[in-house]
C-alpha cells in the first residue's frame, strides 16, 4: 500500500477556485452592487452638466432629458425649484452608497468564508503531510505562509479583484461618455493613457520582487520569533536574552528597511503620477476653456467632462497598481501551492498488527544523503524487551522513527509479524507501535484531557491507573485542582521529569503491543526510572519494549542489548555476554557506575 498520495495539482488560478467555493455567490452579488454604484457614479455628472446648461443657462434640452423634465412638471419648473435636481444629485449619492455599503459588506462576508475555507484547508492538508515534509521545513516560515501570505491572497481577492471589473467598467464608461461629450477633448485624455498606465504597470512590476523579498524577510523574523519563544526556558537558564534579542533586532532592521525601500518607491510613484494626471488636467482645462470660449463646447459640457477625467483618473492608476497586486497576489499563491501539491501521508485503515519485530539490513539517510543507519540488522521477540544504547548521533531515535513508519527506508525492510511496514498503513503501523518521546509535548489543557488525547472515549479510571504506571499520580494529586490542573502551553507549569512521565502515561492509554522509550526516563531520577520500569514490567507483560538511553542503569535489564555507534551495531547481546566481551557496552558501564555521586546523579536526572 501506498504511504504517500498524490493530492491533485493546483494551479494558481486551480486553487484560487478551489478557495472561492462557497462564497461566489456572494462576491456575484458583490459585482453587482458594485455594478449599480459604477452606473450611478457616472449618472451624476450628466445630471450636473444639465444643470448648468439648461437649469441656470440657455441651452436646448437634448431629447435625453425629457422625460426627466416632464417628471418634474417641465423646464420652467426646474428653473424656479432649482433645489430639486440638487435632491435628485443628493438621492442618487444616497442610493449610491447604499450599493457601496452593499458591495462592502458581500465582499467582505464572502471573504471571511474564502479565508476559513483557506485556512481549514491549509491545516487540514498541513495535518496529513509527512514528518519528513516537516523536518524539511522552517516552523516559522511554514505558519508565515499560512497568515501573511493567506492575508495577501485575501486583500487581493477583496479588495483588488473585485474592483478590477468596476476598474475596467469605469473606464469603459467614462472614455464613451467622454468622447460623446466632446472627441477633442477624449483625444487628449486617450494620449496620456498609455503613458499613465504604462508607468503604472511597469512600477508595480519593478516593485514586485522588492515584496517578495519582503515576504522571505518577514519569514526569517517569524522562525527567529517563534524559535525563541518556544526555547524561552533555555535562553534565560543559559542567559541569552542580550544575544537573542540583537538576532531578532538585527533581522527586523532587514524587515524594515526592505519595507522602508518599498514605501520610498511607492511615494515616488504617486508623486510622479500626480504630474501626469494634473499635466493632463492642464491640457484639458487649456483646450476646453479655448472650445468654450469659441462656442464650441458649453460650460455645462466642459463640467461633465472634468467630472470624467476624474472619474478616470483613479482608475486608471489603480490598474496598474491591481496588475502589480495580482503578481503579488500570485507568489503568495505559489508559495501556498507549494504547501497544497505536497504529497499527503495515506493514513488508510487499522488492522491488527503484532509479533516478531525483524530490522533486516537496514540503511537510512536523510535528505542531506549522509547514512545515518547502515547495515543494521537484530531482531526482537515479541513480549521481549530492547535496550539501545549509544552516544549523541549513533542512530537511536532514527531506529524508533523508522519503527513508527514517520520516514521511508533508504534500503532494507522492518518487519512486524512477518508483515513489512512499508507496505502497510500508517494507521496499522502506528496503531500497534506506542511512541514516548524525550521531549514530553504537552498540549495548554488539563493534565487529565493530556493524558486521554490518546484514548478520548477513556474513563478516569483507566487515566488514574496510566498515571500510576508512570509513577507520575502522586504528583498530580499534590496539585490543588489534580487531574484538572491546566499545564499551561507546552507543559510549562510542569517539571522536565513531571511532563516525561505525564507523556508515557498518555502513551499507555493507547494498549498498543508495542511501546518504545526513546530516552524518556532521561529527566527522572535513578529511583523513579527503577520504578518505572518495574511497575511497567510487572503491568505490561507480552508487550514489546524498545527502551532508548544513554544511561546503562535503564537498559541492562533488558532481555536484549544492542550499542549503536556511527550508525552501525557495534555490539549486541545481554547485559552479562556484553561485560564479558569487554567492549564499548562495558567501558560505558565501567565509567558511569565509577563516577562521583553528584554527576551520577546529574547523568540519572
Amino acid at each position: 500500500m501506498k504511504r504517500t498520495k498524490n493530492v491533485p495539482r493546483f494551479t494558481r488560478t486551480g486553487m484560487l477556485v478551489c478557495f472561492l467555493k462557497g462564497s461566489l455567490g456572494l462576491f456575484a452579488v458583490s459585482i453587482l452592487c458594485n455594478l449599480f454604484m459604477t452606473f450611478l457614479l457616472v449618472l451624476i455628472p450628466q445630471l450636473i452638466g444639465f444643470t448648468v446648461d439648461c437649469v441656470i443657462g440657455t441651452e436646448e434640452v437634448s431629447s435625453a432629458y425629457e422625460v426627466f423634465v416632464r417628471l418634474f412638471g417641465g423646464l420652467e419648473v426646474l428653473k424656479e425649484k432649482i433645489w430639486l435636481v440638487a435632491l435628485v444629485v443628493v438621492a442618487l449619492s444616497l442610493v449610491t452608497a447604499f450599493f457601496r455599503y452593499g458591495n462592502n459588506f458581500f465582499t467582505q462576508h464572502a471573504n471571511q468564508i474564502m479565508l476559513k475555507r483557506m485556512r481549514d484547508m491549509l491545516f487540514s492538508h498541513l495535518q496529513r503531510l509527512p514528518l519528513a515534509w516537516h523536518h524539511m521545513h522552517n516552523t516559522g516560515d511554514v505558519i508565515q505562509r499560512c497568515t501573511s501570505d493567506v492575508d495577501a491572497i485575501s486583500n487581493f481577492v477583496s479588495g483588488q479583484l473585485v474592483t478590477l471589473l468596476r476598474i475596467v467598467i469605469m473606464i469603459a464608461l467614462s472614455l464613451t461618455l467622454m468622447y460623446l461629450t466632446d472627441v477633442r477633448l477624449a483625444l487628449i485624455t486617450t494620449a496620456f493613457l498609455p503613458a499613465v498606465v504604462g508607468y503604472s504597470t511597469v512600477f508595480f512590476a519593478r516593485l514586485l520582487p522588492q515584496y517578495q523579498k519582503c515576504d522571505e524577510e518577514e519569514g526569517v523574523l517569524s522562525t527567529i520569533a517563534q524559535e525563541n519563544f518556544t526555547g524561552v526556558r533555555v535562553v534565560r537558564a543559559f542567559g541569552r536574552e542580550r544575544e537573542e534579542r540583537d538576532k531578532f533586532e538585527t533581522q527586523n532592521v532587514h524587515y524594515t528597511g526592505q519595507w522602508v525601500r518599498v514605501m520610498r518607491e511607492s511615494a515616488l510613484f504617486w508623486t510622479t503620477s500626480d504630474l501626469l494626471t494634473a499635466l493632463q488636467l492642464l491640457f484639458i482645462l487649456i483646450f476646453g476653456t479655448v472650445f468654450c470660449v469659441n462656442g464650441s463646447l458649453s460650460a455645462g459640457d466642459l463640467i461633465v467632462f472634468i467630472s470624467y477625467n476624474t472619474l478616470l483618473v483613479g482608475p486608471m492608476n489603480m490598474l496598474g497598481r491591481v496588475i502589480s497586486n495580482m503578481s503579488r497576489a500570485g507568489i503568495a499563491l505559489g508559495r501556498i501551492a507549494e504547501i497544497m501539491n505536497a504529497k499527503e501521508e495515506v493514513y488508510g485503515k487499522r488492522e491488527p498488527l503484532h509479533g516478531d519485530i525483524v530490522f533486516d539490513h537496514v540503511t537510512f539517510a536523510y535528505e542531506d544523503g549522509k547514512p545515518v543507519l547502515s547495515d543494521v540488522s537484530f531482531t526482537v521477540k515479541e513480549g521481549t524487551t530492547l535496550g539501545i544504547l549509544g552516544g549523541t548521533g549513533s542512530g537511536k531515535s532514527t531506529i524508533a522513527y523508522l519503527l513508527d513508519g514517520l520516514y521511508p527506508l533508504t534500503s532494507g525492510t522492518i518487519t512486524i509479524g512477518g508483515k513489512d511496514i512499508s507496505k502497510l498503513s500508517p494507521a496499522t503501523v502506528r496503531g500497534a507501535v506506542g511512541f514516548v518521546l524525550q521531549e514530553g509535548f504537552l498540549f495548554s489543557r488539563t493534565i487529565g484531557e493530556n493524558i486521554a488525547i490518546a484514548a478520548p472515549e477513556a474513563g478516569e479510571a483507566d487515566i488514574r491507573r496510566a498515571a500510576h504506571l508512570a509513577c507520575v499520580d502522586e504528583h498530580i494529586e499534590a496539585f490543588p485542582e489534580g487531574y484538572a490542573t491546566e499545564v499551561g502551553e507546552r507543559g510549562v507549569t510542569l517539571s522536565g521529569g513531571q511532563k516525561q512521565r505525564v507523556s508515557i502515561a498518555r502513551t499507555l492509554m493507547r494498549k498498543t503491543p508495542v511501546l518504545i522509550f526513546d530516552d524518556s526516563l532521561s529527566a527522572v531520577d535513578s529511583e523513579t526510572d527503577a520504578s518505572i520500569r518495574a511497575r511497567l514490567g510487572e503491568n505490561l507483560k507480552g508487550v514489546t519494549k524498545f527502551i532508548i538511553s544513554h544511561r546503562v542503569t535503564t537498559v541492562m535489564g533488558a532481555e536484549q542489548l544492542i550499542v549503536l555507534e556511527e550508525g552501525h551495531i557495534a555490539e549486541q547481546g545481554t547485559h552479562e555476554e556484553l561485560m564479558k566481551r569487554g567492549g564499548i557496552y562495558r567501558a560505558i558501564y565501567e565509567m558511569q557506575m565509577s563516577l562521583p555521586e553528584d554527576l551520577k546523579e546529574e547523568l540519572h536526572g
